[in-house]
């Protein structure tokens, strides 16, 4: 009397469904790690000794009032762009220095940014030294 069964288990291990889930995983981390900003890198910048004095610049100032000013001299919102082009003139080796108060609007920054890119033209965005 033959007692054996029909179905017999193999008993060794298939793999191939295994190296799938690893070359999933694999992709999966690949790609959410190039997410990762470039800008979260913590850098410690040295401090500046002394002051340049740079006298081809134009100082244009942001008040917490959204009120432009060009070297100390009040400016419209609508007229900005063009007195910057004046005072710049043909020597576009100036730089436009902005210098905005900390409860500026956003906006109001971009405006100077955005005439000065518009333009070709050098800037520098300042800040408070210190600790």
């Amino acid at each position: 009397m033959n007692l054996r069964g029909r179905n017999k288990i193999d008993p060794a291990f298939n793999m191939s469904s295994m190296t799938d889930i690893v070359f999933l995983l694999l992709i999966f981390f690949m790609l959410t790690s190039t997410l990762v900003t470039v800008s979260a890198i913590d850098v410690l910048l040295p401090k500046a000794g002394g002051k340049t004095e740079n006298s081809s610049s134009i100082a244009v100032t942001i008040t917490s009032k959204s009120l432009f000013y060009i070297d100390k001299t009040k400016v419209s919102a609508s007229s900005l762009e063009s007195e910057i082009v004046r005072k710049v003139g043909v020597d576009k080796k100036k730089t436009i220095i902005i210098r905005g108060d900390k409860d500026v609007p956003y906006k109001n920054v971009m405006k100077v940014i955005d005439i000065a890119n518009k333009n070709k033209l050098k800037m520098i965005l300042a800040v408070k030294g210190g600790k």
